[in-house]
């Protein structure tokens, strides 16, 4: 018996999350959660004074250092607008690090040259191997789950704590922020920090060892859970996306790419055709919902968008004949591989699912819920 469609009432998330809940007035829980975590950030003049008290910290601890943060750039709105914010208005010196993984589009290349060169900071790009990393993206899309970006954003973050410990820099600021990311349906995507995950994936499906791919391991879990280094700097403003838009639009030149996150190829090709063909999952209504609840978009509109395609037709056609070619696989191959059925990251062996399964679980949990009281 197939389960009833529900949609909430307040975003644009439904059943198509499996896991989601709803209120008696019809509210999904993400809705709810995002309410819970609005009302703990600090908001005008204590905002503010939080604000100008962390960039003096920042300051101070990198005063002896050619820089006093690391910032992570793709190109995208966030990282975008956070390298404007750190460099131009909080008087920082940021080191700007990128991961090249093969799938920038032009667009994104021009985007951060005119970032990097309009607010005159340094970029350290760190190019990935290849055919090692073509091998572990092919491993995903075999393994059949929906967290085929697991690769490339634990490579992200591994490569932030690399450069930060390179330049012994403390503070890493990125653009994660509860406006524009506040809806996340854990079953469209997990396993991000996991290394454990993606060796068992690679492992499985994979035909090289993985060698130069960067990594955590379960240490880094650990202290990504405890440490101050990681830096939500959009939170202690008062950060609008279109507004944030137009200002990098005007001040660095910078195009929009239609999506979130269609700075890249695949990831654009991915969201915008692998996940709703093959699993019904259609990542813009957690991006739209998470703009309906921070104000910047009515639902009717995110409901009108949603009518639509997730970028042109034609468009992802093309792109997916690029995948086909970049990934050296046949049309029949990659057919096969949509065709196969849908597993989750719980059906592959993982650092979380020990952890889950540990006698330590509940000294664990008490652990980390004080931790964040």
């Amino acid at each position: 018996m197939s389960k009833q469609y529900i949609i909430c009432k307040r975003c644009v998330m439904d059943t198509s999350d499996p896991d989601i809940t709803f209120n008696e007035e019809g509210v999904c829980n993400h809705c709810t959660h995002y309410d819970k975590q609005i009302s703990q950030l600090p908001i005008g003049k204590d905002a503010e004074e939080k604000l100008n008290q962390l960039v003096q910290k920042i300051k101070e601890d990198g005063k002896s250092n050619d820089y006093d943060c690391i910032i992570g750039l793709s190109g995208g709105v966030d990282s975008t607008y956070v390298a404007y914010l750190v460099k131009e208005k909080l008087g920082l010196r940021p080191l700007a690090v990128h991961l090249d993984n093969g799938w920038n589009s032009e667009l994104s290349v021009v985007n951060m040259e005119n970032i990097v060169k309009k607010l005159n900071i340094d970029l350290y790009t760190h190019v990935i191997d290849w055919e090692e990393f073509k091998d572990i993206q092919l491993s995903f899309l075999k393994a059949s789950t929906p967290d085929s970006e697991v690769p490339s954003d634990h490579a992200i973050f591994s490569v932030l704590r690399q450069i930060s410990k390179k330049h012994g820099v403390k503070y890493v600021i990125n653009g994660i922020n509860i406006k524009t990311e506040s809806h996340h349906a854990l079953s469209w995507s997990q396993g991000h920090s996991d290394f454990g995950y993606i060796k068992s994936v690679q492992k499985k499906f994979g035909t090289k060892k993985i060698k130069t791919f960067p990594h955590g391991n379960r240490l880094t879990i650990i202290e990504d859970i405890f440490s101050n280094k990681w830096v939500n700097i959009l939170n202690y403003i008062d950060y609008d996306k279109n507004s944030a838009k137009k200002l990098i639009t005007e001040r660095l030149s910078w195009r929009d790419y239609g999506g979130k996150h269609y700075e890249s190829i695949y990831t654009k090709f991915f969201q915008g055709y692998i996940l709703p063909q093959k699993f019904g999952y259609d990542k813009r209504k957690m991006h739209l919902s998470s703009l309906i609840c921070a104000g910047a978009m009515n639902r009717a509109d995110a409901l009108k968008e949603l009518e639509c395609p997730p970028y042109p037709v034609q468009e992802q056609l093309d792109d997916k004949e690029y995948l086909i070619k970049k990934f050296k696989i046949t049309p029949e191959e990659f057919e096969e591989i949509m065709s196969r059925p849908a597993k989750t990251y719980y059906d592959y062996p993982s650092y979380y699912g020990k952890i889950l399964k540990s006698r330590f679980l509940p000294k664990i949990k008490k652990i980390v819920k004080a931790f964040y009281r």
